[in-house]
This record gives C-alpha cells, structure tokens and sequence, in this order.
C-alpha cells in the first residue's frame, strides 16, 4: 500500500508533526508544500518524535506541482481531503494505489490549483455545526480508512 501526502500550506508545526507519526505508523511519505514546516524544524521535531527522521519528506512550492509530480511519478489515484457534497466518505471510497491524498490548511482548505488537478474528493462527514476538525486527525481518520478498507479488508 503505497500512499504519499501531500501537506499544502500547513501552518502549524505541531499538526505537520502529528501527520508524520501517522505517515510513519502506515508507510506513507509526505511532500510538505509552501510555507508547510518540513525537517528540520524543531517545533515539528518535538511534536513527530522522531518520525521526521523516519519519514520520506520532499518539498515543493505548491500543491498542484506536488500532485503534477506524484502523475509522472505513476500514481494511480490523487485525492485531496475536503469535506462537502462532492466529497465520498473515506470508507466508501475505492482506492487505486499508489494513492496521494492532499490536505490543505484548515483555514484555507487544499489550494484551488491542486484541487483542478486532482481525481476527486475524499471527506469524513461533519454533522456539527462547526463542520472542522483539526488537519492532524482528519489525516489520521481518513489513513486509517484507507488502511481498513484495502489491506485489512474491514468495511467500517
């Protein structure tokens, strides 16, 4: 199950952190995008625990390269994470691997240039009415989903 990530403009060096000890846990790599803290950055070193030493990381200046890259690179599928109607909950979703999944900043969201480019949308459903969670668990949420729904074969 390959499966690389693609960080477009994350603020926080504590989210990219967290994201890096998922990254670690299930084989994924990551591509840090724009101002997204990458290795070495001791706020993201403290919150990864050493999985920014463990973690395949490149960086890019934008998230339409990164996904551009991850194309030529043969990735099958390239999904960014944003919640809405369009959006099919991530353990309902087929999955071609290798899979990029894009998370955006959670202000922003992923960057409408990557968004053109990708094959689709993944979400997990919002029933609040905040309709946000932290980037740090969305990615953990929809990996694990993935991971569930491929090389484990549960149907959650």
């Amino acid at each position: 199950m390959k499966i690389c990530l693609i960080l477009d403009r994350l603020r926080s060096a504590h989210n990219t952190g967290n994201i890096f000890r998922i990254a670690e846990a299930l084989g994924a790599e990551i591509i840090a995008c724009g101002y997204t803290p990458a290795p070495p950055h001791p706020k993201l070193a403290k919150t990864a625990m050493g999985a920014d030493r463990m973690v395949r990381c490149r960086t890019m200046p934008d998230a339409a390269g990164a996904v551009r890259l991850l194309r030529t690179e043969g990735y099958a599928m390239i999904l960014a994470a944003e919640p809405g109607p369009e959006s099919v909950f991530a353990w309902n979703m087929q999955y071609e691997f290798p899979l990029g999944l894009v998370f955006g900043n959670e202000a922003l969201g992923v960057s409408p240039e990557a968004l053109a480019e990708v094959d689709g949308l993944v979400g997990l459903p919002m029933l609040g009415e905040k309709a946000s969670i932290n980037v740090g668990n969305a990615a953990a949420a929809i990996l694990y989903a993935v991971a569930a729904t491929t090389q484990y074969g549960v149907k959650l």
